[in-house]
């Protein structure tokens, strides 16, 4: 057990305020550890930027991280652990670093029909690992795609419960219902936040994976069985920092009308902004 001056935070990034799942599924798998969460806002949305852009980011968050004697990094982005994942591990080989990755997997063992819908973006569904992640987990099923980046802007914006959420949800839902869908996987860690107006539309039952927890998981093993002597002791209690290279009064809010987490945001430093 480390001396408590010695605990070292968890870094998680996300391009916005949707990595908030990701980081409320890592608070509970790991409740005692200090967590920073950086929304890197000011260039939202991921879903469009290229691979050199994403990498560019991805390193200087990284970097941010290591400033802050970070042990361990959790890219909750899909998009940006298709990109830059394998940038982040080879410049930083001491740090443990997962990331988030479509539920293809789980979704082909629970599927009856052999067909499994995913929502996400553009970035993902077009990344050669999401090309081999789908061959490789989904073997015999067959996997429909529905791009969704108004999904992401719907979650940025707060409008999770109005008509224009509703219809962005109920046209994506049906195109992948229609085509025979029986699983469904939410691609993007912004896309749990609709998930009660997604319920709406497929029924209360209805298998729907969410990202965030798998990677919570991971992280909290990996910790345990490669970092042990770091893990922060029962009771810590690290708590929770949130930083923006946006708007972060915006990011508060966001942490208030998506988690009910009364957080205060800071600017994320101007050298890794």
């Amino acid at each position: 057990m480390p001396p408590l001056s010695d605990v070292r935070p968890i870094g998680i990034y996300d391009s916005g305020a949707g990595g908030l799942s990701t980081l409320r599924d890592i608070r509970h798998a790991l409740p005692d550890e200090p967590l920073v969460y950086v929304a890197d806002s000011a260039h939202l949305p991921y879903g469009e930027k290229s691979q050199e852009f994403l990498e560019r980011r991805a390193l200087a968050i990284a970097d941010y991280f290591v400033s802050r004697h970070a042990r361990a990094i959790a890219v909750a982005c899909n998009t940006a652990t298709a990109a830059a994942i394998g940038t982040i591990r080879a410049h930083h080989p001491d740090l443990v670093v997962v990331g988030i990755e479509p539920a293809i997997k789980p979704a082909a063992q629970l599927s009856r029909t052999g067909v499994i819908g995913v929502f996400a973006t553009h970035g993902t569904l077009a990344s050669p690992r999401f090309a081999a992640l789908a061959q490789r987990a989904a073997s015999g099923a067959r996997v429909v795609l529905r791009p969704c980046p108004d999904w992401v802007l719907l979650v940025e914006n707060g409008q999770l419960d109005d008509d224009a959420a509703r219809a962005a949800v109920d046209s994506a839902a049906t195109a992948l219902l229609d085509a025979g869908a029986d699983v469904l996987v939410l691609g993007c860690t912004h896309f749990p936040f609709l998930l009660p107006m997604l319920r709406q539309r497929v029924g209360p039952d209805f298998p729907i994976i969410e990202p965030g927890p798998a990677l919570a998981r991971q992280l909290a093993y990996r910790l345990r069985t490669e970092a042990p002597a770091l893990v922060a002791p029962a009771g810590y209690a690290g708590g929770c920092e949130l930083l923006t290279s946006g708007d972060a009064s915006r990011l508060g809010e966001q942490a208030m009308q998506l988690l009910q987490w009364d957080l205060p945001a800071e600017r994320l430093p101007a050298t890794w902004r």
